[in-house]
């Protein structure tokens, strides 16, 4: 199976505290792959990695077949932070207008693609409003926009649905399926919530920095002999303990 991404024996530490301890993972094409774990757990420090926002102290990340960091494969990623990088003295669509254009998307496609992606998160009255004024679950929303104009082959969201009240974060994970059923994106989605996970084809378990389950929910939960995710978390985690 052709990988997206091969995290090998990645670590790293912030002064002495461990964030990240020695992990390893292989991310299939063509998957929604979930990073699950609490706050602190090191989820977001792991996914800056792959897009080349931070360097590992040991080990390496390649991403779509090229090592980490490396400034060209951007063009391929479309990432979320959980810290919106948004103009807030420009309006909603000419943020989505900015960031298509970084991409060189330009002419009736660019309208095309903003429309698209106004669409998926519900913003589309709302893009001739300058972004000071939308809430913070609006935000998300954007950012989420912001992630999918370019139209790339990998999606890397860190915690994409925070904030976002149920109907539309049940629409939104319609589309990332469809996304992944019928153009063969690679997504990738860090998480705390069990029953976003459980939408996921594949999850990595992380404690602590540390990598103690991965495989697909009904693999992990026949694994572990229990019923539920939250209880595979809790019987790997007192097993790496």
């Amino acid at each position: 199976m052709e990988e997206t991404i091969c995290i090998e024996n990645v670590s790293k530490k912030y002064g002495k505290k461990a964030v990240l301890n020695n992990i390893s993972l292989t991310i299939p094409k063509g998957r929604i792959y979930g990073i699950i774990g609490p706050s602190g757990a090191g989820k977001t420090t792991l996914v800056k990695m792959m897009v080349g926002m931070e360097k590992a102290d040991g080990g390496g990340i390649t991403v779509l077949g090229r090592k980490m960091p490396n400034l060209p494969v951007l063009g391929d990623i479309g990432y979320m932070s959980q810290s919106d990088a948004l103009y807030a003295d420009l309006t909603g669509g000419e943020n989505l207008k900015f960031f298509a254009s970084l991409f060189k998307i330009r002419g009736s496609i660019q309208k095309q693609r903003i429309a698209y992606c106004a669409d998926v998160v519900d913003l589309s009255d709302e893009l001739k409003k300058k972004v000071s004024a939308y809430s913070g679950g609006m935000r998300r929303r954007l950012a989420l926009a912001v992630a999918l104009v370019q139209d790339p082959d990998l999606l890397i969201l860190d915690e994409p649905t925070v904030g976002i009240d149920p109907e539309l974060r049940a629409n939104i994970w319609n589309e990332l399926h469809r996304l992944r059923e019928e153009e063969g994106k690679t997504i990738i989605i860090t998480t705390h919530v069990m029953d976003e996970a459980e939408k996921c084809d594949r999850l990595a378990m992380i404690r602590e920095g540390m990598l103690i389950a991965d495989g697909s929910p009904g693999e992990l939960i026949a694994a572990y002999d229990v019923e539920k995710l939250e209880d595979v978390f809790l019987k790997a985690g007192r097993k790496q303990s």
